[in-house]
């Protein structure tokens, strides 16, 4: 079953359901223009990884910078976000930086202490950017890049 609704009707629809956002499969991404998203309700939860993978399923190089930076972590064991080890101002699953997103993200209105505040970030802030604000973990995901050139291009991949 398919069902588009707003960004506020997700959220609204995951707290009558009962079940944590990671129960649904995103097809498509939050469009900030329309604040609509597609989703598919699966019988079973998703691993943070595959929420991630079908999260950026159109752009599959972010889903590997998510696994190099926190490997697939948004929360630590006490339930807090995580924070970067080198830099205690980098935060959540895609270790966006506070101190120079911080303002910017808020303005846009993205909260990126939370899941979906901090993966849809990181999705505008690569098609702003492109790699460039992950460059300092390159050498973890560079075997990935050219996920990058090609979604560029318009060509997808499975892997």
């Amino acid at each position: 079953m398919t069902i588009k609704l707003t960004a506020a009707a997700l959220f609204l629809v995951t707290a009558l359901s009962g079940g944590p956002i990671a129960e649904m499969s995103i097809a498509e991404s939050v469009s900030r223009e329309t604040e609509t998203v597609q989703v598919v309700f699966i019988d079973e939860p998703l691993t943070l990884e595959e929420y991630v993978r079908a999260y950026f399923a159109d752009t599959p190089i972010l889903a590997e910078i998510a696994w190099c930076e926190s490997r697939f972590r948004h929360l630590g064991n006490d339930g807090r976000i995580i924070r970067g080890a080198l830099s205690g101002t980098d935060v959540g699953v895609m270790q966006i930086n506070e101190f120079y997103h911080g303002e910017r993200a808020v303005r846009l209105g993205f909260d990126l202490h939370t899941l979906e505040g901090n993966l849809a970030y990181a999705k505008w802030l690569y098609e702003k950017e492109g790699v460039l604000p992950w460059r300092p973990s390159e050498r973890c995901w560079q075997t990935y890049e050219h996920l990058a050139r090609e979604t560029e291009k318009g060509v997808t991949h499975s892997d």
